[in-house]
């Protein structure tokens, strides 16, 4: 099992040459939200620091203003969680595609099924590349 890094408000500071303040401040804008020592210290994980380097992107690059940050981490937060489900119905509905391909009676059927695969669009179009390449 990896060991989970922890990093102080100041190394992260220092890694991201940025003021403190800042973490700070994303902090109580409820963009980032490091885990606390039992002293109260700052402690911001690989996690972390991944999320702060997309809300330093939005910031600096993009010039995006916080509120900003705020609007498009949520919207982000909530398409990874709509992406998991989707990945969740994918699995159950390939479970029973493959339920109904062992039937006996699909088996006996006059009409032949061809066995098709339910692909991701993302998946069928790298396969369509490949052939072509």
């Amino acid at each position: 099992m990896k060991k989970k890094r922890l990093y102080t408000i100041g190394v992260v500071a220092r890694m991201y040459d940025i003021h403190p303040q800042t973490l700070r401040l994303y902090e109580r804008e409820g963009l980032l939200k490091p885990s606390r020592t039992e002293g109260n210290t700052r402690l911001y994980s690989d996690e972390d620091l991944q999320r702060l380097e997309f809300i330093l992107f939005l910031t600096r690059e993009l010039g995006v203003n916080l509120a900003g940050v705020d609007i498009i981490l949520n919207m982000k937060e909530q398409m990874e969680e709509l992406q998991k489900q989707i990945d969740q119905l994918f699995e159950i509905i390939q479970k029973e595609l493959s339920k109904v391909r062992s039937t006996e009676e699909l088996k006996k059927a006059i009409v032949g099924v061809p066995r098709r695969k339910v692909m991701r669009l993302e998946d069928l179009i790298l396969q369509k590349k490949l052939t072509d390449e």
